[in-house]
């Protein structure tokens, strides 16, 4: 299945969208973060802890579904393929795993840290705030350097597939 230009312009606007708004949240995460972890004053650490709930149960999950959706519709709906290069395959795979951390790392730890600031107790560790955004950011400027340079080329797949004659169907299909 090829998407027509328009469906592909769409898709594409979508998913560079959804992206910068993942990469914008997380450095907004990762400021909150730092001043929780630094900040002297209860109220500055409770607020940036609130916010960072905030910011992690409304808009970081769909961000990141969404960017994780519209990469599949552009890979599969589009020359690039998903395992056909290795640029596409990486960025996949690195999605998928920072939208699995953003569920059972990131949120957990700022929850926690919510809870021991409206106990009135200190941050239970810095890194509950600091390391899902540090490793996160890390991960989206590393992907966004994919997009823009497509390192590494072809896959084996992806090598098979342009050696393959095209007027010949696929081997088993007629």
């Amino acid at each position: 299945m090829k998407l027509g230009r328009p469906a592909r312009r769409a898709s594409l606007i979508v998913h560079v969208v959804a992206s910068a708004a993942w990469l914008g949240l997380t450095l907004g995460l990762l400021a909150l973060g730092v001043t929780a972890a630094t900040g002297a004053s209860p109220v500055a650490v409770g607020a940036a802890v609130r916010c960072m709930k905030l910011f992690a149960d409304r808009l970081l999950l769909p961000l990141a579904l969404l960017t994780l959706v519209s990469g599949l519709v552009l890979a599969l709906g589009t020359p690039w393929g998903l395992a056909r290069h290795r640029w596409v395959y990486t960025k996949f795979w690195l999605t998928l795993g920072t939208t699995v951390a953003t569920f059972f790392a990131l949120r957990p730890g700022v929850n926690a840290a919510v809870a021991a600031v409206a106990a009135g107790r200190p941050l239970p560790d810095a890194g509950d705030v600091l390391f899902g955004p540090v490793v996160s950011l890390s991960a989206y400027v590393f992907m966004t350097v994919l997009s823009l340079l497509k390192p590494w080329g072809l896959t084996r797949r992806g090598r098979r597939l342009r050696e393959r004659p095209s007027a010949a169907p696929p081997p088993g299909r007629s």
